[in-house]
């Protein structure tokens, strides 16, 4: 039996589940240029499948693991998956392949979308509301340690050995996780909320989520903000080695802009009980938008340079940092008793939206940095469009604050 463990504890393990699909996306950055240059890839662009073609299986994976685990729990399902994981990044580690190497990239990201939608369905267990979503920040501020430090140790791994190193770096790292959980996760998914896997009641519990306004426009909105985010992703090796000459310095201004991303959790998670989920979330879209519309005037004047590239893109990803876990929260508050099934819709409409939407604005590079403001500009707008209709109209407003989830103390005790 495991043993109980405390709210610290919960919210670090919650991260460093997430930190997995973040791992295997950023640790691979400082690579793709040696990757492409190794496969004798003809096209430039063509290395940044190795990102998008992991994001894709993340997408689709999504729609299968909230039935499961609303069904078998929320640990059987991490324990598999996890696992998967692991071996897949194995597989390619020995692979010369550049098809072979984007298939196995698939299938682990086909595995690893489990952690972010049963991170989602463990701390909906527990919490609920405007709670949830100060969670759900901490969880996010801690995760976004990952993508400041994972293309650093990317670059250490490639000072010692080759590219294919990496991939048994993700391996170990999974494996290790894995051993946590396994001994001290307590399974969260209360013995009445265990729904049989059945046609109709997914089905039903997926038609409750497209037709619930509030929760929908919420899942897409977010969508639509992390798709320039895995478009800046995709492309940024590009970006900073050939059209600023950067490379030296990428790493280091990578990890400023994820860092950027973590304050804007930082500060979320200190300020949303006190404001709520809906009101922080909307002045940090209208700011993304305000700030992504002042990018796009600078890069269409030609006075675009490195140093105000970065100026403008870190805080427009800390407004992404402000919006990303509040937007989850409020999609996933109606959803109690069929959390796991709602977090696995909501993710798979979240990433796949994200990813069509990123890997488009990626492979648009020519480069310059038009392709991606302009893609910031355009998906802004159109997610606070999206909150507008989905809010009928009346932005700002407060719903009243919901308590935690009392029945899970004997489990989960907080520090």
């Amino acid at each position: 039996m495991p043993f109980p463990i405390g709210r610290t504890e919960l919210i670090i393990m919650m991260a460093s589940l997430m930190s997995l699909n973040a791992l295997a996306i950023d640790i691979m950055l400082p690579a793709l240029g040696l990757i492409s240059d190794d496969l004798g890839l003809a096209n430039p662009n063509d290395r940044q499948w190795i990102i998008t073609s992991y994001i894709y299986g993340m997408a689709i994976g999504s729609i299968v693991y909230g039935s499961l685990a609303d069904r078998y729990g929320r640990k059987p399902i991490l324990a598999v998956t996890i696992s998967i994981y692991a071996v897949v990044g194995v597989i390619c580690a020995f692979t010369s392949d550049f098809q072979l190497l984007l298939i196995a990239r698939f299938i682990q990201g086909l595995a690893s979308a489990a952690m972010g939608v049963l991170v989602n369905s463990i701390i909906r267990d527990r919490y609920e509301g405007d709670d949830m979503a100060r969670n759900m920040s901490t969880i996010m501020m801690v995760f976004m340690i990952v993508p400041i430090t994972a293309p650093i140790l990317g670059q250490i791994v490639l000072f010692f050995a080759e590219w294919h190193v990496i991939f048994l770096v993700l391996s170990t790292i999974g494996l290790a996780i894995l051993t946590w959980v396994m001994l001290r996760l307590p399974e969260t998914l209360r013995p009445e909320n265990v729904t049989p896997i059945e046609y109709k009641a997914v089905t039903t519990a997926w038609r409750s989520v497209i037709f619930h306004r509030n929760a929908f426009g919420h899942v897409m909105a977010s969508g639509l903000m992390f798709g320039p985010l895995f478009a800046f992703i995709a492309s940024a090796q590009q970006i900073f080695f050939d059209t600023f000459n950067a490379g030296d310095i990428f790493v280091y201004i990578f990890a400023l802009n994820a860092g950027a991303m973590s304050l804007g959790n930082f500060v979320n998670s200190r300020i949303v009980m006190r404001f709520g989920a809906r009101r922080v979330s909307q002045w940090a879209l209208i700011t993304f938008i305000i700030i992504s519309l002042i990018h796009l005037a600078v890069t269409y004047s030609g006075h675009l340079t490195l140093p105000i590239f970065v100026a403008l893109l870190a805080p427009a990803m800390g407004m992404v940092g402000l919006t990303g876990a509040n937007f989850s929260s409020i999609a996933m508050q109606p959803f109690g008793k069929v959390a796991g099934v709602a977090s696995s819709f909501q993710n798979f409409a979240r990433s796949g939206l994200s990813a069509a939407i990123g890997g488009a604005i990626g492979l648009q590079f020519d480069g310059t940095t038009l392709p991606l403001v302009t893609g910031f500009v355009i998906c802004g707008t159109a997610s606070l469009l999206l909150i507008l209709w989905a809010e009928k109209g009346v932005l700002f407003r407060r719903v009243q604050p919901a308590v935690t989830r009392p029945d899970l103390d004997a489990k989960i005790q907080d520090i």
